[in-house]
């Protein structure tokens, strides 16, 4: 069973071919196989199996809806009322939210039964899913390299078919990233189109809530359920959402790709570079056009980004003191003292550094030479990207330098680190919608294709992949142990 699209799997339900119970239980036993990954951090098989036998008796009566009976994970950042959202943090691990996200909200409305809740790098902060206080998710493909992050547990999760598909977030390629890493697809809608409400912030005018499975035909599907006007989101959009499911088989013949120059330079990996290529000639074979772009602000991206999310970061985590909830300590003797304590206890070491960099730009002495300055600076890169998308429909390259890295190896060097995040942030800083799919392997590893393009244009991004994917079978492909059924 674990084996079928999303599609097939929401079909097979609906035609009675095997029951929700069964399958539910088929995933929890695959979960429970998969522990050495790590991906999640809260299961819920009691509630599960009895949501599962609600949904039966709805599939019987042919009252299902889009994903009636279907198993599914939320990253833990998205509270939930059932279960705890403790966002990877020591911070929040007793946490029990009094409300539902929106997008997990609609999702159950929509009949998706939720497993549990997957691991994260702390507070979405983190490229390597090491961060997590829960301990590091491992790939799949490779359980000494690590999953990506910070929905590194979430693309884990969907690579050794735990859950159909699970929710992410996107801050600066939280989705994208451990998608490619781990050999799935990856979605960041466009600023707005997605709710953020009870999604747990970390730079608020840069995460997106996301999704990750295994093709765009899926993610189409997903989209169409998460989508929409949120009028407990003051950042939502309110604008109709297309059937992305039916704009999938458009003739690819008027398509303008544009390939920037630096996405290409001697430091990318070299089977990355002929994978991208390899793709391009599909295109092209398809009556795509190739334009090349010159991306003149790409060195600027993850400085500007980091900027920008620290601050942030530093503002929207003040409200965890230990007073009003999380953590609190046990060895305090005056509020001050509360306070440190429960901080310095709470947070881990890239969380801690995070908060002192924003501190320390939001501070009077750095305020304009820092902050300000990144602010007009990111108004340059999205003037420069709106400029190029007004040229051709799509910027494609590949959605990371490398493929994944040893666990551990690059944990002693944070700007390596935020490094592996260099193609991916600027579709946060400029809002546009970006979309990672798998484009071959390197070394038994997956390699990532970035799709990037102008605000609402979901619909032409999934088109586009779901070309590629009916071209080639690299989202098919599964890691070899997961292939197993459960015992």
């Amino acid at each position: 069973m674990h084996t079928q699209s999303l599609l097939a799997l929401t079909e097979a339900l609906q035609q009675r071919r095997f029951s929700s119970t069964e399958l539910t239980k088929h995933y929890l036993d695959r979960i429970n196989n998969a522990k050495a990954l790590n991906a999640f951090i809260t299961i819920d098989a009691e509630c599960a199996l009895a949501a599962a036998a609600r949904a039966d008796k709805l599939l019987k009566n042919g009252e299902g809806k889009t994903f009636t009976g279907i198993p599914i994970a939320h990253k833990d950042i998205f509270c939930t009322e059932k279960m705890t959202t403790t966002c990877g943090s020591k911070m929040l691990t007793n946490f029990n939210a009094p409300y539902s996200a929106t997008v997990v909200k609609r999702l159950e409305e929509q009949g998706a039964i939720v497993l549990g809740k997957t691991n994260m790098d702390e507070f979405a902060m983190g490229s390597a899913n090491e961060n997590s206080y829960f301990g590091p998710v491992k790939n799949p493909w490779d359980h000494t390299r690590v999953s990506g992050g910070s929905s590194g547990g979430s693309a884990a999760a969907v690579a050794a078919d735990l859950v159909p598909f699970a929710t992410g977030s996107d801050t600066g390629g939280s989705v994208r990233q451990p998608a490619a890493f781990c050999g799935i697809s990856g979605l960041k809608p466009t600023y707005g189109l997605v709710s953020r409400f009870g999604m747990v912030a970390y730079a608020s005018s840069l995460d997106q809530a996301g999704a990750l499975a295994h093709s765009a035909e899926d993610l189409a599907l997903i989209l169409k359920a998460m989508a929409g006007f949120d009028e407990l989101d003051s950042t939502s959009i309110n604008q109709p959402v297309p059937d992305y499911l039916a704009a999938l088989n458009k003739p690819l013949q008027s398509i303008r790709i544009g390939l920037p120059a630096c996405f290409f330079h001697p430091d990318i990996d070299h089977d990355i570079q002929q994978a991208i290529h390899t793709a391009v000639t599909i295109f092209e074979q398809a009556g795509a056009k190739i334009v090349e772009l010159d991306l003149t602000l790409q060195s600027l991206w993850v400085p500007c980004y980091y900027v920008i999310a620290c601050a942030e970061a530093s503002s929207n985590l003040s409200r965890y003191d230990g007073i009003r909830f999380g953590h609190r300590t046990s060895k305090a003797k005056t509020l001050q003292e509360l306070i440190t304590r429960s901080r310095t206890e709470g947070f881990g070491i890239e969380v801690k550094r995070r908060i002192l960099t924003g501190a320390h730009l939001l501070s009077s002495g750095y305020f304009d030479d820092y902050y300000l300055q990144a602010q007009k600076v990111r108004r340059m890169i999205q003037e420069e990207l709106q400029g190029v998308l007004a040229q051709v429909d799509v910027i494609l390259g590949p959605t990371t330098p490398s493929c994944a890295f040893k666990l551990g190896e690059k944990i002693k060097n944070p700007t390596q680190h935020y490094l592996a995040d260099i193609f991916t942030v600027a579709a946060n800083l400029a809002g546009l919608p970006a979309l990672s799919i798998p484009a071959g392997f390197s070394a038994g590893l997956p390699i990532g294709m970035q799709l990037i393009g102008s605000h609402f244009s979901e619909a032409c991004l999934l088109n586009l992949a779901h070309y590629y994917q009916q071209c080639t079978n690299w989202h098919q492909t599964r890691p070899q142990e997961c292939q197993k059924e459960p015992k």
